[in-house]
């Protein structure tokens, strides 16, 4: 008992350590982002501020055209929910076809899509690029919605979760003379909601917080998301702490909310062979 109470107690310790750790700068920001300049820079590192001003977020939302934050915010909500339904929609159809359709070289085929995952990102930069421009999808909503629709590893996630499905409830749908897409939307959209929605956060957090594709494709302020849009707040020689600060907790409130309502569904599908429960 002893033991683990001391164990118990370092578990705490460390948990703790690990939260302040995390919560510091965030909390630094939050206050950052009600001080002016001024603050920031006569008084040196505080935490609190001496004069509580809203005047960044003023600043940010209503009386700046040159970065538009409230337009930013609109088209990463538009690019990152448009891309969330889309992946959902592409991933499991793909992980659909990978468990429950028999064809020829399917195995060979999945093998070689995640052998795919080897090659880092990066390189698919140029090429991609060049199909982009070809499409003329060039500052538009497509050329950040469309590249990231099928994740490899979103289609593993899934076909793995879907590998727990019993066959046995595809085969009573077929008695019962549902075709493949009734058994894929009656049947197995049902019983993999909790894989999906862990997909739609990841696919909505990635997409949220993609810097360096965004940055590639989009030159026009007015069309360009929040995230590569943070960059523009920061002169070559000064920095205005305090609308960089307030821009950044605008930028993180839509995956923190989403974080807050989709934790439950996160840690249930984490064991992917559950299985079907009911």
């Amino acid at each position: 008992m002893k033991k683990l109470n001391i164990s118990t107690l370092i578990s705490f310790i460390f948990l703790l350590c690990m939260t302040l750790i995390w919560i510091f700068p965030l909390a630094w920001a939050f206050f950052s982002s009600f001080k002016d300049e001024i603050d920031i820079q006569s008084y040196g590192f505080s935490m609190l501020p001496v004069h509580w001003v809203i005047t960044n977020y003023q600043d940010l939302l209503f009386d700046n055209s040159s970065t538009p934050v409230a337009k930013w915010f609109m088209n990463s909500m538009i690019i990152s929910v448009t891309q969330t339904v889309l992946v959902l929609v592409v991933v499991s159809m793909a992980a659909y076809g990978y468990t429950r359709l028999r064809f020829k070289g399917r195995d060979w085929l999945f093998s070689l899509l995640l052998a795919s995952m080897m090659f880092p990102a990066v390189v698919n930069l140029i090429p991609l690029y060049k199909i982009i421009d070809t499409l003329g999808w060039v500052n538009t909503y497509w050329a950040a919605i469309v590249p990231g629709a099928a994740a490899v590893f979103n289609v593993f996630l899934v076909r793995q979760f879907m590998i727990g499905i019993p066959l046995e409830l595809d085969e009573s749908a077929r008695i019962d003379g549902a075709n493949d897409f009734q058994i894929y939307t009656k049947v197995t959209l049902p019983l993999i909601k909790p894989v999906l929605t862990v997909v739609a956060l990841f696919t909505f957090t990635s997409s949220w917080n993609d810097f360096l594709w965004p940055s590639i494709v989009f030159n026009d302020i007015d069309r360009m998301p929040i995230t590569p849009g943070l960059q523009l707040l920061q002169g070559m020689y000064v920095t205005d702490i305090g609308h960089a600060m307030s821009a950044a907790l605008i930028a993180i409130v839509p995956t923190f909310i989403l974080y807050l309502f989709t934790q439950r569904y996160f840690l249930q599908s984490m064991s992917l062979t559950s299985g079907v429960k009911g």
